[in-house]
């Protein structure tokens, strides 16, 4: 009798191995997805006047910078200075948003990495984490 619940025991808990492995190659591929969506972001912004094109990748690295032949009318260095600051702040602010976008399509609701790029809190990223092991710790 032993040893048929043992039987049984064992093939719940290799069902139970396998859906979690399926879901952990699941993530996985997911996850070579979006970091080659991630890989492959770029964001675009005009400044108000569209003398100024900014372009940024999903860190909010500068991809290029460029201005139209209308920006050396002015000569005002220090105004053309912010006109370029904005416009690439502009770009990096969006394309955080479309990297969070992109994380969110692919990690699992309540994993926390959305909420780690969103506020940069690693209590956010590790919370989830934390739960798990605490549970497990009053267990003996």
């Amino acid at each position: 009798m032993s040893e048929q619940v043992d039987r049984s025991a064992n093939r719940e808990l290799r069902a139970r191995f396998d859906d979690v492995y399926g879901q952990y190659q699941q993530l996985r591929s997911g996850l070579d997805n979006l970091q080659a969506r991630l890989a492959e972001l770029r964001v675009t912004r005009l400044s108000a006047d569209g003398q100024v094109t900014a372009t940024v990748g999903a860190q909010g690295q500068v991809i290029a910078v460029e201005l139209t032949p209308a920006v050396y009318r002015d000569r005002d260095a220090e105004a053309l200075s912010r006109k370029i600051t904005e416009t690439v702040r502009a770009a990096a602010t969006a394309a955080a948003d479309a990297t969070r976008a992109l994380v969110a399509e692919s990690m699992p609701a309540g994993s926390g990495s959305v909420d780690f790029l969103r506020t940069g809190d690693f209590a956010a990223l590790l919370g989830r984490a934390d739960a798990v092991l605490g549970r497990g710790e009053g267990k003996a």
